[in-house]
């Protein structure tokens, strides 16, 4: 028997799911908006949640991330009334178990949910989440939900030889996972050979993937393996695979089927046993409809599939990854720990992050040089590009100020009414500024604002502020 949570603001919808777990022996709980379903999620263990779309408090796709983060972890069904590609996609990337429209018959729903728990039945009983815990990660820092989903994939796929492709925005971290799945591998002690496909001559690629042999060719004064022979045993890891000169995709493509080639110049083949895994932040399926990729190298390569998020998509994940630069940026430097400032973290928070993780590090490096020996980081010590920024996003968003239009300014509020708003705005901001700086933890909390921890919790609940450890 399993436990089923429907979020659906659809009395009729929830009564026929209702109708098709109730059939299969499971205990159903209805709610009818996304924060009702939420408190049900943190609040007990759900093995499956039917999650609508369209609810009276929000998107249903915002909060699935949330959903897969609590404890029981369920799986996650999708039941829309206006189901379109891109949702479809959006859902499915951030680890739905399935996308059903609304209407879709009572067979092929029921066999959504029974796959799900058997799916769920089979993950529990192996040993997949240990392997996660246990994964070797050096350089990946983390714990989001989409994380922890790209780190499931690197478990699952460190157990086989398949092909890899690793997809992601520029400094999103895909040597870093491409590195991680090796050290998890049977080929951990054997040679992880990077190959930049983007820095390969043209009038060299061949003989730099190949080999060549003495007198090969001009210069050739000693025979040379090239680097997919080096990675015999191993993995051979080709970045930024889609700047492969398209000359020398058929003749790869063929390596990865027999696994031999012939160095230049040479007479016999050579074999390598290699694993392969490639990267690129490229749309490879767009470069096939172009003719600049060829279709058949692509399916070879994406055998495991794993796509990295930008960091604008994990935030949650800014603040650990912001400490842990910053205490090595310390340490090399010889300087003393350094604290963050609470409108510091905000101003990371509030940047986009373009470049993703590889920026967030330049950044922070310039900023431990910029504050020196000054033991608190401040807005003010980070580049002045993203200030600028994120000063910009905050201050009218390009639109005339109020005094430039008069007409347009809101209705002049009562005294009281005015007092007590801007009261209640410098409680919530003083309690978020504690929280920060006590690193959320209640004790150093109390001791910091002199409050005992009944007063502190009263004080938290009557501002919504999320209770911690």
């Amino acid at each position: 028997m399993a436990n089923i949570l429907i979020i659906d603001d659809d009395d009729l919808m929830c009564q026929s799911l209702s109708h098709v777990a109730k059939r299969w022996g499971h205990e159903v709980t209805c709610t009818h908006t996304l924060a009702a379903g939420q408190k049900q999620v943190s609040d007990h263990d759900f093995d499956v949640v039917f999650l609508d779309v369209r609810m009276p408090d929000g998107n249903g796709l915002t909060v699935l991330p949330l959903i897969q983060a609590a404890l029981s972890a369920p799986e996650i069904i999708i039941m829309t009334g206006y189901g379109n590609p891109t949702g479809a996609e959006l859902a499915i990337n951030n680890g739905a178990w399935d996308y059903i429209e609304k209407g879709s018959s009572v067979k092929e729903i029921t066999l959504s949910l029974v796959r799900a728990l058997e799916y769920r039945k089979q993950k529990q009983n192996s040993n997949a989440a240990r392997n996660v815990v246990m994964l070797k990660r050096d350089g990946i820092i983390g714990s989001s939900p989409r994380i922890n989903a790209c780190l499931e994939q690197v478990a699952q796929a460190a157990g086989s030889d398949a092909g890899i492709l690793i997809t992601g925005e520029t400094g999103s971290g895909k040597e870093l996972f491409a590195r991680a799945t090796h050290a998890n591998s049977r080929r951990a002690e054997k040679p992880f050979v990077v190959v930049d496909c983007a820095a390969l001559p043209d009038t060299l690629v061949e003989s730099l993937l190949f080999g060549h042999e003495k007198g090969a060719f001009t210069g050739a004064e000693q025979a040379r393996p090239g680097l997919v022979a080096q990675a015999d045993g191993g993995t051979l890891f080709l970045d930024e695979v889609g700047e492969l000169p398209l000359t020398m995709q058929k003749a790869f493509l063929r390596v990865l089927q027999e696994h031999r080639f012939r160095p230049v110049g040479g007479q016999r083949e050579v074999t390598s046993d290699f694993r392969l895994i490639a990267a690129t932040n490229r749309n490879l399926d767009e470069m096939v409809d172009r003719g600049t990729f060829r279709q058949d190298l692509l399916y070879r390569l994406r055998t495991f599939a794993i796509e990295l998020p930008p960091l604008r998509e994990r935030r949650e994940d800014l603040k650990i990854l912001a400490r842990g630069c910053v205490d090595r940026l310390c340490d090399r430097y010889a300087l003393g720990a350094k604290g963050f400032a609470p409108d510091f973290l905000r101003m990371l928070v509030s940047y986009p992050w373009p470049g993703n993780v590889r920026e967030l590090f330049n950044a922070l490096e310039r900023t431990v040089a910029a504050a020196g020996t000054e033991a608190i980081l401040f807005p003010k010590h980070l580049p002045t590009h993203i200030r600028i920024h994120v000063t910009k996003a905050t201050v009218g968003n390009g639109q005339p100020h109020a005094e430039s239009s008069p007409r347009s300014v809101a209705p002049f509020p009562k005294y009281h009414d005015f007092r007590e708003s801007i009261h209640v705005q410098a409680e919530r901001q003083y309690f978020l500024d504690l929280l920060s700086i006590s690193q959320e933890n209640i004790g150093e909390a109390c001791r910091i604002s002199g409050l005992s921890q009944s007063r502190l919790y009263a004080l938290l609940k009557k501002l919504e502020l999320p209770k911690s450890c």
